[in-house]
């Protein structure tokens, strides 16, 4: 377990909490994680979608990883030392996992189709962008499988699961 932190804007503190604790139980690190969190506009994930993975369409979410890390595996400060952010923060260093891009619009989009809150949409872009950068994919099935459990398992920590 690792003390996980958002940097956020756009989220009340106490939400950014319940998703910091509820993302702490599937990783392991030797000193606190931060993702960063935006919300962007469709036509600026579009362009982030056209400039870095060749896709000019409208997408939910998009993540960049910090560091190449392997699904699972207990992160080492030692190994990420390019990632340590350090002199500014209250409670000493942390190390940067990365920043996730929502699209409010499409968020609200999808929401609507799938019969579920807003809320709950944007906390599963999180949560699924978060574990993009803690080294999960969903390329190759028994990968898709390991991330959807993943996934499942931090929205019903956060009480946000199917059906509740």
């Amino acid at each position: 377990m690792s003390k996980f932190l958002i940097d956020c804007d756009s989220l009340p503190a106490g939400r950014r909490r319940i998703l910091s604790q509820a993302l702490s139980e599937v990783c392991t690190s030797d000193m606190p994680l931060v993702l960063e969190l935006v919300f962007v506009s469709a036509e600026e994930i579009k362009t982030l979608n056209r400039e870095k993975r060749g896709v000019d369409s409208v997408t939910d979410v998009l993540s960049f990883p910090a560091m190449n890390l392997q699904a699972g595996a207990p992160l080492f400060s030692r190994e990420h030392t390019d990632c340590i952010e350090t002199g500014k923060f209250l409670h000493g260093s942390r190390l940067y996992l990365g920043s996730v891009a929502i699209c409010r619009a499409r968020a609200e989009e999808q929401a609507a189709e799938y019969g579920h809150s807003l809320e709950r949409e944007i906390f599963y872009l999180a949560v699924h962008g978060a574990l993009h950068c803690l080294g999960y994919d969903h390329e190759r099935e028994d990968d898709r499988a390991e991330m959807r459990e993943k996934e499942e398992y931090v929205m019903k920590k956060m009480h946000l699961g199917r059906g509740e």
